[in-house]
């Protein structure tokens, strides 16, 4: 789910917070702004495909691609955002009155995909997306500058944040599947637009709660004493429903044509990175050039990670055996495993690599990277054995292995995903430290992107059968594989680039 972004620290002996649980006030009134934003945010995620393929396609079957392609594009555009929206809160706004625009426009885009019509779903989407532009990347900023940087807190801070991310992002499925598929629907007949109605108010609730608590934060992330004014905010607010039209326009040409204009984004953003790293000299290009390169593996990554939201949604659906006696299993309850996971896994995780330093075995940044390409293979290896070994005479695969794929992508997640923006503040040219966070964005936005592209294949012309699944599965794992064997034998020559950055 992504690590909050490690930011300079902006406090100063003039702020004193009060202390609650060990740590300054407002972080608790962050963890659940960013909760309720999350909860927002992954409530619909496991409705989306599905109700694509429902509402626009008669629930036919071969809907299923156009779902996933939409999917990709969505996740795509979201984290393209997240470069403007974060330029935005630096240069126009502040963080404080981002958020706050942000979650307007989150909550509107919510309630507007709750109509039934392809148009205004669309539409929403891309309000959603410029909403989440806002936001995102601006709340976890703060979280950095409630301490100094020589606060030993700090990491911890963050850490009890990125619960915050996963807990919404747990509790979210739960709720808005059950809402769906028990109280307001059926299992066959869900009522998705209640699982879009709770998202909306849950993003309301993450409005009023940080438009209420942002007093405790003293001035931290609001705008300088020269841009108080309520201008500002109508001009911001004016180009984002200037932007919903374009952003609409990127959903609408297809996944394609959007893959040509993210690719052209990331070609260019690479050669501005690289004349400016060779303009510093040769230990900053070389520095860029190792950075430009675990990108690339980021994208492989992510492509295929990324299927949680659409082609495993699908698999989960119809292909999965869910039912225990007379009670089934909701389709939307896998996509809290991987916050299970993350919670469960995390702490694991950080003390290996602790011990692992200790011993002088700590697996180097571009290593780190290549197990999560390999944890991420695993997964698909379990799907391949599964739907070649396992698939029962009613033409379905058993409970678990769903469960334990999840699980298993998460560890690899938990390898990949906490170092990279980290990596990009150490590795990025001095002057371009937040173009090289740009790129990491753009990055897992192609992933995500070719991540539906992918899942389209795997659910063909005629939607997901075993034989589609097994077919595109055993693609993904020898990728998977391949890349990750890669990165780890080419890490003496990444390392070499990297200039000793740990």
């Amino acid at each position: 789910m992504g690590s909050p972004a490690d930011q300079p620290a902006a406090s100063s002996p003039s702020r004193q917070f009060k202390d609650v649980l060990g740590h300054p006030s407002p972080l608790w009134m962050l963890f659940m702004s960013e909760f309720w934003e999350r909860f927002a945010f992954y409530g619909i995620r496991w409705a989306l495909v599905l109700y694509i393929v429902a509402q626009f396609h008669g629930g036919s079957a071969t809907g299923q691609a156009d779902a996933n392609l939409t999917y990709g594009s969505y996740l795509a555009l979201v984290y393209a955002a997240a470069i403007l929206g974060g330029y935005i809160a630096d240069k126009v706004l502040g963080y404080q009155r981002s958020i706050l625009v942000g979650a307007v426009f989150m909550a509107a885009g919510l309630f507007m995909i709750t109509l039934p019509s392809a148009l205004i779903f669309k539409l929403g989407l891309a309000t959603i997306i410029t909403g989440n532009g806002l936001f995102k990347p601006n709340i976890s900023t703060m979280v950095g500058q409630l301490y100094t940087t020589e606060d030993e807190r700090r990491d911890s801070g963050f850490t009890i944040f990125y619960m915050g991310i996963n807990a919404g992002a747990f509790v979210a499925p739960l709720l808005t599947g059950w809402l769906a598929q028990t109280v307001f629907g059926s299992p066959d007949t869900p009522a998705y637009k209640f699982v879009f109605m709770a998202a909306g108010v849950g993003m309301l609730v993450s409005l009023v709660w940080f438009y209420f608590g942002r007093r405790q934060l003293q001035g931290i992330g609001a705008p300088p004493a020269d841009a108080q004014g309520l201008a500002r905010i109508a001009y911001v607010i004016g180009g984002g429903v200037l932007l919903i039209p374009v952003v609409y326009f990127l959903l609408a040409v297809g996944a394609n044509v959007l893959q040509t204009v993210l690719t052209v984004m990331f070609v260019l953003l690479a050669v501005v990175l690289m004349i400016e790293g060779i303009r510093e000299g040769k230990v900053a290009r070389d520095k860029t050039i190792a950075m430009l390169l675990i990108f690339v593996f980021n994208v492989m990554f992510w492509m295929f990670f990324e299927q949680a939201g659409s082609s495993f949604t699908f698999l989960a659906d119809e292909i999965v055996r869910r039912d225990f006696g007379s009670w089934i299993w909701p389709t939307a309850w896998f996509q809290s495993i991987n916050s299970v996971a993350i919670i469960l896994f995390a702490p694991v995780i950080a003390w290996i690599w602790v011990w692992a330093a200790k011993k002088h075995v700590n697996p180097s940044i571009p290593r780190k990277f290549g197990l999560g390409l390999l944890f991420n293979g695993l997964a698909f290896l379990l799907l391949m054995y599964t739907l070649s070994a396992l698939v029962g005479v009613d033409g379905k695969i058993p409970f678990w292995t769903l469960v334990m794929v999840y699980v298993i992508q998460s560890v690899g997640e938990l390898c990949l995903s906490p170092i990279g923006l980290s990596m990009v503040t150490k590795l990025a040219p001095v002057r371009l430290v937040g173009f090289g966070m740009g790129g990491w964005f753009l990055s897992t936005g192609i992933g995500n992107n070719l991540s539906g592209i992918f899942a389209s294949e795997v659910s063909g012309e005629t939607g997901m059968t075993t034989v589609s699944a097994l077919s595109g599965y055993t693609f993904g794992f020898w990728a998977l594989m391949a890349a990750g064997m890669i990165l780890f034998l080419a890490a003496p020559l990444v390392n070499k680039l990297m200039h000793g950055v740990k």
